[in-house]
């Protein structure tokens, strides 16, 4: 949901730029959260989100592997051992997982610097 101030004020910025600025701002406008997030699979560093993405799938398929067992057992040792196993398994592929949002907030930040310097640089 998007502020009404905020939209108001970029409707007002957009009316106010020439066509050549209009074209910058539009193909400079902000990307929605899941194509940053696929965003993140090229570029320079597309391949240290494919290795913390291919270990997070198999933490998460193990975790589940581990849930299969757990419900299965029998015994509370058993149990005790999958249980763990399982909450492990989760927790770090969650962490992986969540390591990629500062890289994501940073890549946010200067797509909105470049967007600026596009901005100042149309204008001289």
């Amino acid at each position: 949901m998007t502020d009404p101030e905020t939209s108001k004020l970029d409707r007002m910025i957009a009316e106010a730029l020439k066509g050549q600025d209009r074209e910058v701002l539009k193909d400079t406008q902000e990307l929605g959260y899941f194509a940053l997030g696929l965003s993140q699979f090229s570029g320079r560093l597309g391949w240290v989100t494919w290795v913390i993405m291919t270990f997070q799938t198999a933490m998460f398929l193990g975790a589940i592997w581990c849930s299969i067992r757990f419900f299965g057992a029998t015994e509370v040792l058993p149990a005790l051992k999958w249980g763990l196993s399982c909450g492990v398994l989760l927790l770090t592929a969650l962490q992986l997982k969540l390591s990629l949002a500062p890289q994501m907030q940073a890549d946010r930040v200067i797509r909105e610097i470049k967007r600026l310097e596009l901005l100042v640089a149309s204008r001289n």
